[in-house]
């Protein structure tokens, strides 16, 4: 009777979550992860026949399975938290921050950003009066990993390898102004409020003044970073604070993603409430973006080219150009952009993390 009663008990479980599986409708977004599920494969002779339909339907299987989140943190919470494991599928916890590890360094991913940077010199910038610069941002692993006991690419033989490379840009040295605490706890980002010396050295740098005053709002939204949804584990959310001042609300943004010019704001009010608050600035992901200055004191121009981390700080720039044109190659060819700038005696400012120095190959 004992073993019937085990039997029934169990086969009742099983029954019912696969009932719950099949009639529950399929995810299509995960919030927490910011990626798209697997949707349901199609069933065929064919797909049965090359194995693609059991690889697609375990996928699917996976990423659509009844409170799935909920597993999740209980998986990653008894793993770090009984089982004392150092990371969760690369993911890890130290001084208070959630991180990734970046690990080991990727040649050919190095290559592959040199080659484009080299693309876009040759191309663009090249016999013009044009002066060019680089800066490069550590992603905070440079102050958590090897510490902890995690392992880390060797961030400053990473720096001095790439900036030798780039011998034909001057470059700006940022590290001696940054620290751990200048990057949001949940999230691979830093934190606007916090880099205000990072872009008056920036600033100071090319030649230009780019000191101002500003009022510190705060988001009234929590912002719950990429490595919470990934790592799954409870974590209190950061909170975004961002930079106004009378100089940046007088500015004309406009945005090129369509090809045309579409009006739009420095912060993204809309994105900030939304899947991505970090998006608030200069609406994440543009391809190609305009910032007129009608209050700068001087008619110098810079071009800037970027990747996430400079959403943040362009706006720091602003006080000290009369335009600032804001380019990101992971979402325009690179062959493109004769149509779009004309380069002559314009600032130059390459800003990238080595994040995706490492993992270039979203650069097009």
């Amino acid at each position: 009777m004992k073993h019937i009663i085990s039997t029934f008990v169990f086969a009742l479980f099983l029954g019912a979550v696969s009932l719950c599986c099949w009639l529950k409708p399929p995810t299509a977004f995960s919030e927490s992860e910011r990626r798209l599920l697997a949707e349901k494969p199609q069933l065929s002779v064919e797909t049965v026949a090359t194995g693609a339909f059991q690889k697609q339907f375990e996928l699917y299987t996976v990423d659509q399975f009844p409170k799935r989140d909920s597993f999740r943190g209980l998986k990653a919470t008894v793993a770090t938290y009984l089982f004392g494991k150092k990371d969760n599928n690369g993911l890890f916890t130290a001084d208070g921050h959630l991180s990734k590890i970046e690990y080991p360094v990727n040649p050919q991913m190095v290559d592959y950003a040199e080659e484009k940077f080299n693309f876009l010199y040759e191309t663009y910038m090249k016999d013009t009066n044009a002066k060019v610069y680089l800066s490069l941002v550590p992603d905070k692993n440079y102050f958590l990993a090897e510490k902890n006991g995690y392992l880390s690419i060797d961030y400053d033989a990473f720096i001095n390898d790439f900036k030798n490379r780039m011998d034909y840009m001057e470059y700006i040295d940022i590290l001696p102004l940054l620290s751990l605490d200048d990057y949001y706890r949940t999230d691979s980002h830093w934190k606007q409020e916090k880099i205000g010396d990072v872009a008056w050295h920036i600033g100071k740098s090319m030649g230009t003044d780019v000191a101002s005053k500003y009022t510190v709002k705060t988001l009234d939204n929590p912002f719950r970073g990429v490595y919470l949804g990934q790592s799954a584990l409870p974590f209190k959310p950061d909170t975004i604070q961002y930079l106004t001042s009378d100089v940046l609300s007088a500015c004309k943004v406009r945005y090129f993603d369509t090809g045309k010019a579409v009006p739009g704001e420095m912060y993204n009010m809309e994105k900030a409430y939304g899947k991505d608050p970090y998006e608030m600035f200069l609406s994440g992901t543009s391809a190609l973006i305009e910032i007129q200055n009608p209050n700068a004191a001087t008619d110098k121009e810079l071009v800037v080219f970027r990747d996430s981390y400079g959403s943040s700080l362009v706006p720091l720039l602003v006080p000290g150009y009369s335009k600032i044109t804001v380019v990101d190659i992971r979402y325009v060819q690179s062959s493109f952009l004769g149509a779009f700038l004309t380069f002559s005696d314009q600032d130059v400012l390459f800003l990238y993390s080595t994040t995706l120095l490492n993992n270039s190959m979203a650069m097009r």
